[in-house]
């Protein structure tokens, strides 16, 4: 089974933008206009885009909903997140066009709040974003746009997820994040085998062909493509044909 290919694009103040590893000082933006992007990302055969929305994930809300409903008539199949916290929010998404909520710090500090929604709206309306940095021994699990520290881990978090019938989980090693430096790969070979029922997208560092399929043999469903496709590292054809 091939993995989805999932372009991403990453917003602030409606622009497109990288961070390197979730640092807000060390943004790159690009000059792509986003639903021009997404446009050419659609009429080279994508399905599925992901969108971040950084000003919410740091401070809550949506500062780039506009932009996000405009992505969403772009004819690609759109999940979300940066700044859900309540169950408002997740409306607001939905009602914007968005096919799957992207849930992150609040799946970290209230996952019975998220498995309610889960139950309530189903799990294939939601991806679990569970980014995570290596640290004290522990894959850890930061907030607020990766800016707070938690307790929970990812160890306990995930496998949790999946007995609450969560069924798609977003892993980015932070670390790896916008740096080029490929996937970790015992990663996702670590999160096949505490969480096997999850299909999990895997994110952070692909820089070529060989990197999506490496994700695909460590157990990853689908790949999120970020500054390597922006900045021309492989095409977006030449992924999904990988």
């Amino acid at each position: 089974m091939k993995a989805d290919i999932i372009p991403a694009i990453d917003l602030r103040a409606g622009r497109v933008v990288r961070l390197a590893q979730g640092d807000y000082a060390r943004q790159t933006t690009y000059q792509d206009e986003p639903v021009a992007l997404a446009a050419s990302y659609a009429a080279a055969g994508a399905n599925w885009l992901h969108v971040v929305d950084l000003d919410g994930a740091q401070s809550g809300g949506f500062a780039n909903l506009s932009v996000i409903e405009a992505l969403a008539r772009t004819g690609l199949r759109v999940q979300a997140g940066g700044g859900v916290r309540r169950v408002a929010d997740v409306h607001r998404l939905m009602d914007a066009g968005v096919e799957r909520v992207v849930v992150g710090s609040v799946a970290i500090r209230h996952p019975e709040r998220v498995a309610d929604w889960l139950q309530r709206h189903g799990a294939e309306r939601f991806t679990i974003a569970l980014d995570t940095r290596w640290s004290d021994d522990r894959w850890t699990l930061p907030s607020a746009g990766w800016t707070q520290a938690e307790t929970r881990t990812l160890d306990e978090l995930a496998p949790w997820y999946a007995a609450h019938g969560a069924r798609h989980l977003l892993c980015t090693d932070i670390d790896r994040d916008g740096m080029l430096a490929g996937l970790n790969l015992a990663l996702y070979r670590h999160l096949a085998a505490i969480a096997p029922e999850l299909a999990v997208q895997a994110s952070g560092g692909v820089r070529s062909v060989e990197d999506i399929c490496a994700a695909r043999t460590a157990g990853a469903r689908g790949v999120i493509l970020g500054r390597g496709l922006l900045e021309g590292r492989f095409g977006l054809g030449e992924a999904m044909a990988a």
